[in-house]
């Protein structure tokens, strides 16, 4: 596997660890708001091919860390998308560091793959929009039923998960929302964040808008568990 960035260090990412991340280059989905398109359309990726980072590298920095970083994050991207995925995570753990996949969830069974293996200790999804509405979002390519399979997947697992949100006034209407939190209806972890209408995939979106504090706070009531509404990350 190629890498196409690393951040060296994190205390925001793997929730309860002092972790790195490593970026996987290439998506299978084309999210309108995506604010990384360098790591996602071909033709960008083609232009930073050179400095993709190699695992030999990777593992030496990570070989490094060993005793000052506790954990992994491998995001994209996709990560999914790359078969060598499961071989990537388990010489992460072989080094001592626990992992954390972050998925868009359009591939249950690359998921399944790592979740039977024991491959992965946190699982965050992107769960961006209502099924109905995910293809007008991300593109022809995300296959609704698979969304659907992931979060039961996460869910039945035992791995420790969130899911999460990024909330933009002009998509997540009303009906939007409430077709979204009967999707997520039982999950323990939900997320939401704030959009930020800057170097979006789509310029257009660029000219969208979050929604304010007060109202995500709203928002998040009705989402979650009884008693444990969704969390904000802003």
């Amino acid at each position: 596997m190629k890498l196409s960035a690393i951040q060296k260090f994190t205390l925001l990412d793997y929730p309860g660890k002092v972790a790195c991340i490593a970026f996987t280059p290439g998506c299978d989905l084309r999210c309108r708001f995506c604010h990384n398109p360098e790591f996602v359309l071909p033709e960008r990726l083609c232009a930073l091919a050179a400095s993709f980072i190699s695992e030999e590298h990777f593992f030496c920095f990570l070989a490094e860390r060993r005793g000052l970083l506790e954990g992994v994050v491998v995001t994209g991207g996709e990560p999914t998308v790359w078969k060598d995925l499961p071989e990537f995570l388990a010489q992460i753990k072989a080094l001592g560091f626990a992992t954390k996949l972050d998925t868009n969830g359009n591939n249950p069974v690359a998921l399944a793959r790592v979740i039977d293996r024991g491959l992965v200790d946190y699982i965050a999804m992107d769960v961006k929009t209502s099924l109905a509405d995910y293809p007008a979002l991300v593109g022809s390519n995300v296959r609704p039923e698979h969304i659907r399979e992931s979060i039961a997947l996460i869910r039945a697992s035992g791995v420790e998960y969130e899911f999460r949100t990024t909330l933009i006034r002009e998509h997540h209407t009303e009906a939007v929302l409430e077709a979204m939190r009967e999707l997520l209806s039982g999950a323990t972890q939900i997320y939401f964040q704030t959009f930020r209408p800057e170097h979006t995939l789509d310029p257009a979106y660029a000219g969208f808008h979050g929604f304010s504090l007060t109202e995500m706070e709203v928002i998040a009531e009705r989402f979650g568990s009884p008693g444990q509404p969704a969390g904000i990350r802003v």
